[in-house]
C-alpha cells in the first residue's frame, strides 16, 4: 500500500467565512512544521505547486508583477493572475487570493484569504484542507502526490 493508499485527512477546523457586501473570503489557517522560506518556495515555485496545490502555474508566483497563467484541475480553463504583493517570506497575493506566513514555533502558521463563490464555500474549505495535507507531507519529504478534483 503507498502512501497515498494509506492517507486519510486530519481532522478540519478552524475554517471561517467571512462576507463582505457581495464578497465572501474564505479563510483557512494551518500550522506547518516548516520553516517560511520552505512554505513560501511551495507557494511559489510551479513545480512544488504541481505537487499539492489544486491548479497548475506557468511561472513563478514570487515575484510582483509576475504575470502567470493558473490552471485549476477540472475546470482545464486558464486563468491569467499578476502578482500583487510579494514580501518574501511574509504575504503573497494575486487574484483572490492571499498568504500569510507567520513563523510559529519552529514552524509556520500559514493563513490563506480565498475570495469566493458562496456556492463553492463548503467545496472549497474541503478541498484546500485536503491541499494543505498534502503539502505538509510534500515538505516533509513523504509526497503522496496531489489529491484535487474528481482523480480518485
Amino acid at each position: 500500500m503507498t502512501d497515498r493508499e494509506q492517507y486519510t485527512p486530519g481532522p478540519a477546523s478552524g475554517a471561517q467565512v467571512r462576507k463582505d457586501g457581495e464578497k465572501w473570503t474564505l479563510i483557512l489557517v494551518r500550522e506547518l512544521r516548516h520553516a517560511p522560506e520552505k512554505v513560501w518556495q511551495a507557494l511559489t515555485d510551479p513545480a512544488h505547486l504541481r505537487e499539492w496545490a489544486p491548479f497548475e502555474a506557468d511561472g513563478s508566483l514570487g515575484t510582483v508583477g509576475a504575470t502567470v497563467t493558473l490552471t485549476w484541475v477540472g475546470t482545464g480553463r486558464p486563468q491569467i493572475t499578476t502578482v500583487t504583493r510579494a514580501d518574501a517570506p511574509e504575504v503573497l497575493e494575486y487574484g483572490d487570493i492571499r498568504w500569510e506566513l507567520e513563523a510559529f514555533g519552529s514552524g509556520t502558521r500559514l493563513t490563506l484569504w480565498h475570495s469566493i463563490d458562496r456556492r463553492f464555500i463548503s467545496w472549497g474549505a474541503a478541498g484546500w484542507h485536503i491541499c494543505f495535507d498534502v503539502l505538509d507531507r510534500l515538505l516533509s519529504g513523504t509526497p503522496i502526490c496531489r489529491i484535487v478534483g474528481a482523480r480518485p
